[in-house]
């Protein structure tokens, strides 16, 4: 059974990863993307458009479903080598989470509701999922279950694929 999750990433980092088929969270480290599983869904909240001095956005900016589940490093710079794990994504629009807050259960205290978000990475039920699902719907498609990622792997619905141009491991 897939799990359902929410990860928190300013939408300019978002936008790498959308570009490149895959996700990073909590500044690269391994612990939260090694929880994520082949089939798990996934939304992207971004409370700001860059990191760490982006304008403040409090949206949710990407949907996708995890492809393999395998973790793997790449290096970035001498000194940083983040975990990621590939993603499909779909298309979608932005979503304000502020229209959304009433009706989502997993935010507990609606009058502090980022606090649900302090980790970087939750787990949420299906049916929240799909009311976030639904608010990222392009107007000119229908909303449907498989409609935001498709149940079965394929390549995403607006990007090319990018799973032969995944950047090598480093040795070691």
């Amino acid at each position: 059974m897939a799990n359902h999750w929410i990860g928190v990433v300013s939408r300019a980092h978002v936008q790498r990863g959308v570009r490149g088929g895959f996700i990073q969270l909590n500044h690269g480290k391994k612990a939260a993307v090694q929880r994520l599983k082949a089939g798990d869904f996934i939304a992207i909240y971004s409370p700001r458009t860059d990191y760490p001095d982006g304008e403040p956005l409090q949206a949710f900016t990407a949907l996708g479903r995890v492809l393999t589940g395998e973790v793997y490093r790449v290096r970035m710079t001498e000194d940083f080598e983040p975990y990621r794990v590939d993603v499909q994504f779909a298309a979608c629009v932005e979503a304000p989470i502020r229209p959304l807050i009433g009706a989502l259960s997993f935010i507990q205290n609606k009058a502090s509701w980022g606090a649900a978000f302090r980790f970087g990475l939750l787990r949420v039920p299906e049916a929240d999922f799909d009311i976030i699902r639904q608010a990222m719907t392009p107007v000119d498609e229908p909303v449907s279950r498989d409609r935001a990622v498709r149940s079965t792997p394929s390549r995403p619905r607006s990007l090319p694929s990018t799973r032969g141009s995944r950047p090598t491991r480093p040795p070691g």
